[in-house]
């Protein structure tokens, strides 16, 4: 149970980093963050969407793994 919170956890951290990169240029990301480019104006979709992706696979994984055991 302990690994399905930990997941929805990180996928709520993915969707905030996901909605970062869109609204904020690359020439104003941290210089720690990848995709920063000094002076850039242009949005990076590309992280954004793959950190949307992955805060889903693990909306899904901590679905699965939250579900009750089936006793035969």
């Amino acid at each position: 149970m302990k690994k399905s919170y930990l997941a929805v956890i990180l996928g709520i951290i993915f969707i905030g980093i996901a909605v970062f990169y869109w609204i904020t240029p690359a020439g104003s990301l941290p210089t720690y963050v990848p995709g920063f480019i000094a002076g850039s104006s242009t949005i990076h979709v590309k992280h954004g969407i793959a950190s949307f992706i992955l805060a889903l696979i693990l909306f899904v994984y901590a679905w699965f793994t939250s579900a009750p055991k089936e006793s035969n």
